[in-house]
């Protein structure tokens, strides 16, 4: 942990805070490998455009997200969705052990890839992410 009350990384040990960390969660009854997978699959309603996205490393499901026509309401919905995502993930008791252990911390997603809206940049950035995090730890 930061020496300041944040973990800014969601790397080594904190690794499991990542939505690239395996971990299986459904999304209209049916199980991806990760919250990232899940993630990317939400952004269409086409059930058969999800398909590509039961497989794969969490990095390919990102990538192939990105490519996506999302639907309509993705904007109004994608917290709610990432939200409850998360949540399932850490309904596992191991992890969900895990992100107790955090404490009090703050959860900050810091990247160096850019994304400003679900993480920070030098800690710049609205870090949804982060803050899903801590109401999913708030809720356990």
């Amino acid at each position: 942990m930061s020496n300041n009350g944040k973990i800014d990384r969601f790397v080594e040990e904190f690794r499991f805070l990542s939505n690239f960390y395996p971990a299986p969660v459904k999304l209209d009854g049916v199980t991806y490998p990760s919250v990232e997978h899940a993630y990317q699959a939400a952004k269409t309603l086409d059930h058969d455009l999800r398909k590509p996205f039961l497989t794969g490393t969490a990095g390919q499901a990102k990538r192939r997200g990105r490519k996506l026509k999302l639907r309509r309401d993705w904007e109004k919905v994608k917290i709610n969705v990432m939200h409850n995502l998360v949540k399932q993930k850490f309904q596992d008791e191991h992890l969900g052990t895990m992100l107790l252990d955090t404490e009090d911390y703050y959860l900050e997603e810091g990247n160096n890839h850019g994304d400003m809206f679900w993480g920070t940049v030098d800690g710049i950035g609205e870090n949804h992410l982060g803050k899903v995090l801590m109401k999913v730890r708030s809720e356990l």
